[in-house]
């Protein structure tokens, strides 16, 4: 489980990152075209996915049955990054749909994945609420995805910075945990 959880901090740290970058993109650079702005969201699906991917099947190698809400969201995000590249004349508003979808599967797996940890990991909860944010954010797209394109781009960009930066938070808080625990079962250890 060490293992483990020292490599699921790592893909939820580089997913958070991947999160702040394409946030910090959307923010710098609103002119940005449409396929442009299809092409930049195909490629962050498609790395987040990977990631999530990448953890659950490190779980299933080690034998943690948490590993479902991983690999389910990870497939998610790695199709809807897919079919943005596959397709992308899609229009403005299929766009946002898909991006409002995403970030729904995305958010409920990870509140069920932060759930899964809540009694392992003191900083699961904020793997939850990353979830959340993503849950309210694509509902909110979704019921109103006329706004604007600038105005769903600084709103994309803006809930891109914040759940990378709870990805970050929580992958930091595992991974102190895991050491905390590490180094306390070495204390315990005799002395040669």
């Amino acid at each position: 489980m060490d293992k483990a959880l020292s490599r699921g901090s790592r893909y939820l740290g580089l997913a958070g990152v991947a999160a702040i970058v394409f946030g910090v993109i959307c923010l710098v650079w609103p002119g940005v075209s449409l396929l442009a702005l299809t092409a930049l969201f195909g490629a962050f699906a498609f790395v987040y996915g990977a990631f999530a991917v990448g953890a659950g099947l490190n779980m299933v190698a080690h034998r943690s049955t948490d590993w479902v809400p991983y690999i389910l969201g990870g497939l998610a995000g790695v199709a809807i990054g897919a079919v943005t590249f596959f397709y992308p004349g899609l229009t403005a508003l299929t766009l946002v749909y898909f991006i409002a979808g995403w970030a729904i599967i995305t958010g409920v797996f990870e509140i069920m994945a932060g759930i899964d940890l809540r009694g392992e990991v003191s900083g699961a909860v904020w793997l939850a609420v990353s979830g959340a944010l993503s849950v309210v954010f694509g509902a909110v797209v979704a019921i109103w995805p006329s706004t604007g394109a600038l105005a769903i781009l600084w709103l994309i960009g803006i809930y891109a910075i914040l759940g990378g930066g709870m990805r970050l938070f929580a992958a930091y808080q595992i991974y102190r945990v895991r050491n905390e625990a590490k180094a306390a079962v070495g204390a315990m250890q005799p002395q040669r």
